[in-house]
């Protein structure tokens, strides 16, 4: 098999040890007839992978169904995918195929399978074990030959445990296994992603695309993307469609740097903010640079008014009482946050002082341009002024 010739074929970037594990390993279960679970997370790309078990099955002449269990309405699961009979109820007013029987010879992809409600599980069960299923409303055993391939982004035996899952289908469905790396674990292949999707953006749009310095590259590789490959390419089609310009004769490329793309980064609430290691900057010279104080000062500044916007709230009672649960580690976090020490709260409020300071002569006393640096209001930076500062 060529592995690239595969992820040609199918749009597959990337060349981590673990995605090409995972595309190999489909490859050799597509003409076994095995059913297949694929394990990944939201927007790793588990549909292309099930595309690749069929096309490179016996069945790939025939049909090949995408079905999103999630999205479907529990009170027509059944008939979705079994079909059900005319009258059977309110609604059916003509016998109906499910696509069981649309698939019929060919591969049906489940894709959120953990989210089948128990009643569907067990038709499923039925009709994988034996073929067999009964439209709704009908006492008639029909029969289909349909491989399925299912696909979770939940740890399904963790479903199992909860009772959310039947133990039986987990184990029918888990004999084949396949898992999707999510992005964070493949971070030597966001920047190939990234050239990719702003390349085809660019070229669709005519713009220029968009390159990147290694800073900048860095940054992109320590971002966790949570949304994985999908939320990277609305990412970059959205900051090329921001920061590009038309092509030109002399334009054709943008190169940004770590600072340039910074403010374009997403933040995902409650997880660490994505900075910029230099380690000619730190490890070597034992400090910061003034642009890295700035930055960090900030951070702890907007941290500190957020806990102060909180301890607010408290004391006008604006907050109802929380149940009593057992401690999480990440309230205890935030309690050790709220017990912060006066001395401590000293040390940043003259470290606000001095950042202050450092803006204002940087701009000969300009106010709003020193506001500007900081990211706060020039309201806010008068009222947090060194006492030498308020009479000029």
């Amino acid at each position: 098999m060529d592995l690239q010739a595969l992820k040609n074929k199918y749009d597959i970037i990337g060349n981590d040890p673990a995605l090409n594990e995972a595309l190999e390993t489909a490859v050799k279960f597509a003409p076994t007839g095995l059913s297949v679970l694929i394990q990944g997370e939201s927007g790793t790309g588990k549909e292309n992978v099930a595309r690749i078990i069929h096309q490179y099955s016996s069945r790939r002449q025939a049909p090949f169904f995408v079905v999103n269990c999630g999205a479907l309405p529990k009170e027509i699961v059944n008939s979705e995918l079994f079909g059900h009979v005319k009258g059977s109820f309110t609604g059916a007013v003509d016998n109906r195929k499910g696509y069981f029987e649309d698939a019929d010879g060919g591969t049906l992809f489940l894709d959120e399978i953990a989210e089948l409600p128990a009643d569907s599980q067990a038709l499923l069960l039925r009709v994988l074990q034996s073929g067999e299923f009964r439209k709704v409303g009908s006492n008639k055993v029909e029969h289909t030959d349909v491989r399925v391939v299912a696909a979770t982004n939940v740890h399904l035996y963790e479903a199992v445990k909860r009772g959310k899952f039947r133990e039986d289908l987990y184990f029918r469905l888990s004999a084949a296994q396949i898992r999707i790396p999510p992005l964070r674990d493949r971070r030597s292949d966001i920047y190939l992603l990234f050239r990719k999707f702003t390349s085809d953006f660019s070229e669709v749009n005519g713009m220029c695309k968009i390159s990147l310095k290694p800073d900048a590259i860095h940054l992109l590789e320590q971002y966790r993307w949570p949304g994985n490959v999908r939320q990277l390419q609305g990412f970059t089609q959205s900051l090329t469609a921001v920061v590009s310009r038309k092509v030109t004769p002399t334009l054709q490329r943008i190169e940004l740097s770590a600072r340039e793309l910074q403010p374009y980064m997403p933040l995902e609430e409650g997880e660490p903010i994505p900075v910029v290691y230099d380690p000619s900057s730190t490890a070597t010279s034992g400090s910061f640079s003034a642009d890295e104080r700035v930055r960090i000062v900030k951070a702890i500044m907007d941290l500190k008014q957020e806990v102060d916007d909180i301890k607010a709230r408290l004391d006008r009672r604006e907050l109802p009482a929380p149940p009593q649960l057992e401690p999480r580690q990440e309230d205890a976090e935030w309690q050790a946050q709220e017990e912060v020490s006066e001395e401590h709260t000293l040390s940043v409020r003259r470290t606000e002082e001095e950042l202050i300071r450092q803006a204002l002569e940087k701009y000969e006393g300009n106010r709003k341009k020193a506001a500007e640096e900081l990211g706060m209001s020039e309201r806010t930076l008068y009222r947090k002024l060194p006492q030498e500062y308020r009479k000029k």
